[in-house]
């Protein structure tokens, strides 16, 4: 986990307003969960291996030893675990070199999170040598805190990155907005008991009680978030 600001100037007791607001990463603030998967089907192509088209929604917004695991033992290649994580990992800097492109929406609501000082917190499943390539490319200086999936000891959808986040800042989870694209990253959100906008990237997700669903993020907002915080 890496934090830039304080978290005690962000702490808002009693309050029970908008407190702080939660982003994935891949598939929800940047458009590369088409990356992951062209990275997996070209490292297993050079194993010897085909991918099926339909495991891509399993492995999407997993953690890495998750999907990985999935993969190795669905095709029954010849390599550890550690060993693919190294070579997806790789694989997926290659593609980023030349940067990643934002979602519809990301840059005008990362901006308009900035001028309301609202505690924004960068929360993903990738490891931190990928967070930190994305960075280069999105701006370090955009969030409040970044919390990596392999610095934490349960990634999602084990609510503990965004447990770890709401700490980070000083927020009451309950009080926190998040932003995701998977049922798996909607899951680990859910648990630690914040408010979920769920902007679906690969599957489907359907609306629930707390939980909004919306095609882009251009339909998200500040008083969008707070409204859906304010309603608890």
């Amino acid at each position: 986990m890496t934090s830039t600001v304080p978290a005690s100037l962000f702490h808002a007791g009693g309050s029970s307003a908008l407190q702080a607001v939660f982003l994935d990463m891949d598939g929800t603030l940047v458009d590369t969960e088409g990356f992951w998967w062209d990275a997996e089907v070209e490292v297993f192509a050079d194993l010897g291996h085909r991918l099926d088209e339909t495991w891509r929604d399993v492995v999407v917004g997993g953690p890495m030893t998750r999907s990985a695991g999935y993969l190795i033992e669905s095709t029954g290649a010849d390599i550890t675990l550690d060993e693919l994580t190294v070579l997806l990992n790789e694989k997926f800097e290659q593609r980023i070199e030349r940067g990643v492109p934002l979602m519809p929406g990301a840059e005008r609501l990362l901006a308009e999170l900035a001028r309301h000082a609202i505690p924004t917190a960068l929360v993903s499943a990738s490891h931190r040598r990928i967070i930190d390539r994305v960075l280069e490319s999105v701006g370090r200086d955009r969030f409040h805190l970044t919390v990596a999936g392999d610095e934490v000891a349960r990634t999602k959808p084990h609510p503990e990155p965004y447990l770890t986040a709401a700490r980070g800042v000083g927020a009451d989870p309950a009080l926190c907005a998040v932003i995701e694209d998977t049922a798996t990253g909607v899951a680990a959100a859910e648990a630690a008991g914040c408010r979920v906008v769920a902007v679906p990237s690969v599957s489907p997700i359907p609306a629930l009680p707390g939980r909004v669903v919306v095609r882009s993020l251009e339909e998200v907002d500040v008083p969008f978030l707070r409204t859906l915080v304010s309603g608890i």
